[in-house]
C-alpha cells in the first residue's frame, strides 16, 4: 500500500510538470563546480556553481543521471561524480585513501571511454580528451583549483555551451541506453503487477532525522538471514526499477529541505501528500492539515486562521466555508518514518479523508481543554512530547530525552482517535513526582488520556473528566488533588509565597500516590497553619476551613492507602482545577470573608 501510493503520487507529479521531480534514471543532486573544457579536451575554467544567496555557499541542485548504489564498492555515476572519481583527488592523506582515489578514478575513465567510445557529438568527445591528459597531480599544481574542491561534486560543460554534458541530446540517448540494458531478471512486480526487470538495490532514502548522512532504505535485504529460497538482494520483494526509483523519488521529494509536506516530531519525520484535481486544491489541503498537527507555537494570525477551523469541524461545517478548496472528501496519505541504523522503520502510515483527519485532531484539542486555557496557541506534538521529558529549573526540556518511539504512536494515537500511548499517562505521571513540576501542559495530557480512555470503553457510569473546577465530583483521586491544593494554600497564606519549599514540593510524589501515608500528616500540619492564620487574617482562615471540611466531607471515611495510575492522573488534574480556581476567582476569596 504505502509504496503503490508513493508510485501513483510520483506520476501524479510528473504529468503536473512539479519542479524537483526527476524522470526514470534521473536524480537531484547538490553539485558545487562544473569543469569547463575546449573542444580539444584542455580545461579552460572551473565554474563555482553554488548557491551564494544565503550566509555561506551551497551547493546548488542540479538533475543529473541517477547514482548507483554505493557502500564499499566502486561505482562511478554517469558525466557527473566527486573529486575522487572525477579528478582521482580527496581530501584524505593517507596512502589508503590515496590509492582508493587512484582506482575510482580509473573506473570512472574507463566506463566513459566505453560508453562514449562511439559518440560523434564535440561536447563528449572533449570530455575523452580530457580523461588522455588529466593527471591527478595537476589538482595541486594548477590555479583553478582550491582545497574546498575535495570531495564535492562536480559536472562538466563545453566552453561556449549552456547546457552540462549530462544534459546533451546525444548523452541522454546514451542514459537511454544503459537503462534499457539491465541485468535484472524479469518478474511481477508486487507494486504495478507488470513483468519487468527487478531492482536488486533499492536507491537510497536521505533527508530522515537521524539516519545516515547517505541515506537508508526501505527494502533492504543484505543477509542471509532475510532471503529465502534461493532468492538475494530484491529478488525477494521483487519490485521493478522504474516503480523503485518512482517510489524513492517522490519520498526523497517530499523529505527535501524545506518542504511543505514534511513535518518533524521527536525522532519521527512524518511526509504527507493530498491526492486532488489541482495543485492549487492539494495545497491547500496539506496547508490545513499541517496546520492542524503541528501548530505554530508563537505566530497569532495563524492561530486565528487555525481556530476557526477547529470551531467549523466541531460544529459539522463543511470546510469550504473555510476555504473555497478545500474539499471534505479529499484523500490525504501520512507516512512517518524513523531511522533503524542502515534502514528506516514505517512508524505509522495512515490514508483518510481531509474531513475525517480534521475531525480527529479537533477530537484532539477537545480532549486536551482545561478552563482556562494553559495555552495561547493549540500546543502542537512536540510541545506535548516535551512534557515527557524531564524539567530541569534553569533549563530548557531537551528532545534527546523523549523516550523512543513515543513519537510515532503519539502521533497514530493523534490520526486515528484511538487511545494514547499506554505509557503516556504513567510516564507523566513519574515526571511530575520526580521533579515537581505540576505544568498545565502535563495536566492537559494526563485530562487528554483519561478521558479519551473513557469515551472509547463507554464508561457511563464513570464521571466526566471536567474542564474546570467540579465541585460536585467526588472520585477520590480527584478530590485528593483539590485537598492537596487547598492544603498547600493554607501553608501558603500562613507563612509567605516566599518559602524555601512548599508541600508540594516535599510532598507531592507520596501524596499521589499514597495518600494514607501522608495526608494525616499534613492535615494536622495545617492545623497550626490555621492558627496561626487566624491571629493574622481570621477571615481567610475560616473560608480556608470550610474549604477544606467540604472536600473532606466527599472523601470516603479513610484515606486510601493507594492510588491507581488513572486515580493519580486525576490528582493532578483535581490539583490544577483547585490552584486555577484559587486565581481565577472561581471560589470565594480567602483574604475576604467571615469574621
Amino acid at each position: 500500500m504505502i509504496l503503490s501510493a508513493l508510485n501513483n503520487y510520483y506520476h501524479r507529479l510528473v504529468e503536473s510538470g512539479e519542479d524537483g521531480v526527476a524522470l526514470f534514471g534521473f536524480s537531484q543532486e547538490k553539485i558545487s563546480y562544473a569543469l569547463i573544457l575546449a573542444e580539444n579536451g584542455s580545461l579552460v575554467d572551473v565554474r563555482d556553481i553554488r548557491d551564494t544567496s544565503g550566509k555561506k555557499p551551497v551547493p546548488t541542485i542540479l538533475t543529473v543521471p541517477q547514482p548507483p548504489k554505493r557502500s564499499v564498492n566502486i561505482a562511478p555515476c554517469f558525466l557527473w561524480d566527486k573529486s575522487s572519481y572525477v579528478l582521482g583527488v580527496t581530501s584524505s592523506e593517507d596512502a589508503k585513501s590515496r590509492k582508493r582515489a587512484g582506482e575510482t578514478h580509473r573506473a570512472f575513465k574507463d566506463m566513459h571511454r566505453e560508453l562514449l567510445k562511439n559518440c560523434d557529438s564535440p561536447a563528449l568527445k572533449a570530455l575523452l580528451a580530457f580523461f588522455d591528459w588529466w593527471r591527478p597531480e595537476v589538482f595541486d599544481e594548477s590555479s583553478l583549483f582550491s582545497e574546498s574542491m575535495r570531495d564535492v561534486n562536480f559536472v562538466f560543460r563545453l566552453d561556449g555551451e549552456m547546457e552540462y554534458l549530462h544534459e546533451c541530446r546525444e548523452a541522454q540517448l546514451v542514459r537511454r541506453s544503459m537503462l534499457q540494458q539491465s541485468e535484472s531478471p524479469s518478474e511481477f512486480c508486487l507494486v504495478t503487477g507488470e513483468r519487468s526487470p527487478v531492482a536488486l538495490l533499492h536507491p537510497s532514502i536521505k533527508g530522515v532525522y537521524g539516519a545516515q548522512t547517505a541515506g537508508a532504505s526501505i527494502v533492504s535485504f543484505n543477509l542471509d538471514a532475510f532471503t529465502s529460497y534461493g532468492k538475494s538482494q530484491g529478488q525477494n520483494a521483487p519490485i521493478s526499477e522504474q516503480a523503485t526509483f518512482a517510489y524513492t523519488t517522490v519520498l526523497n521529494h517530499l523529505l527535501r529541505k524545506g518542504s511543505r509536506q514534511r513535518l518533524q516530531l521527536g525522532d519521527t519525520s512524518v511526509v504527507f501528500w493530498a491526492e486532488t484535481s489541482s495543485a492549487v486544491q492539494a495545497e491547500a489541503a496539506e496547508g490545513l492539515f499541517a496546520e492542524l498537527l503541528n501548530p505554530p507555537a508563537t505566530d497569532a494570525s495563524e492561530t486565528d486562521k487555525l481556530r476557526p477551523a477547529l470551531e467549523a469541524v466541531a460544529k459539522g461545517r463543511p470546510l469550504r466555508d473555510l476555504d473555497p478548496e478545500l474539499e471534505d472528501d479529499t484523500k490525504l496519505h501520512v507516512l512517518g518514518l524513523a531511522p533503524n541504523a542502515s534502514r528506516l522503520s514505517i512508524r505509522f502510515w495512515e490514508t483518510g479523508s481531509l474531513h475525517s483527519f480534521a475531525e480527529r485532531l479537533a477530537q484532539h484539542y477537545r480532549d486536551l481543554e482545561l478552563q482556562p486555557l494553559p495555552w495561547r496557541t493549540e500546543p502542537s506534538v512536540w510541545r506535548l512530547l516535551l512534557q515527557t521529558v524531564p524539567h530541569r529549573e534553569g533549563s530548557q526540556p531537551k528532545s534527546d530525552d523523549i523516550p523512543p518511539q513515543l513519537a510515532g504512536e503519539m502521533t497514530r494515537a493523534i490520526l486515528t482517535g484511538r487511545r494514547y500511548p499506554g505509557s503516556l499517562l504513567s510516564n507523566l505521571i513519574m515526571r511530575m513526582r520526580a521533579d515537581g513540576d505540576i505544568a498545565p501542559l502535563r495536566v492537559a495530557l494526563c485530562k487528554a488520556v483519561l478521558a479519551r480512555d473513557a469515551r472509547i470503553a463507554s464508561k457511563a457510569k464513570e464521571k466526566e473528566i471536567p474542564m474546570s473546577l467540579d465541585i460536585d465530583n467526588a472520585e477520590p483521586g480527584y478530590l485528593l488533588g483539590r485537598l492537596f491544593a487547598a492544603l498547600e494554600n493554607i501553608q501558603q497564606s500562613a507563612l509567605g509565597r516566599d518559602i524555601n519549599a512548599t508541600i508540594r514540593d516535599r510532598y507531592y510524589g507520596a501524596a499521589s500516590a499514597t495518600p494514607a501515608s501522608i495526608f494525616p500528616v499534613l492535615v494536622r500540619n495545617a492545623q497550626h497553619h490555621l492558627s496561626r492564620l487566624r491571629k493574622d487574617k481570621p477571615g481567610a482562615a475560616v473560608n480556608l476551613e470550610k474549604q477544606i471540611n467540604e472536600i473532606v466531607d466527599k472523601l470516603p471515611p479513610s484515606f486510601p492507602k493507594s492510588l491507581r495510575i488513572e486515580a493519580q492522573g486525576r490528582f493532578a488534574i483535581g490539583y490544577y482545577h483547585q490552584n486555577k480556581a484559587r486565581f481565577g476567582g472561581q471560589e470565594s476569596s480567602t483574604e475576604e470573608g467571615e469574621e
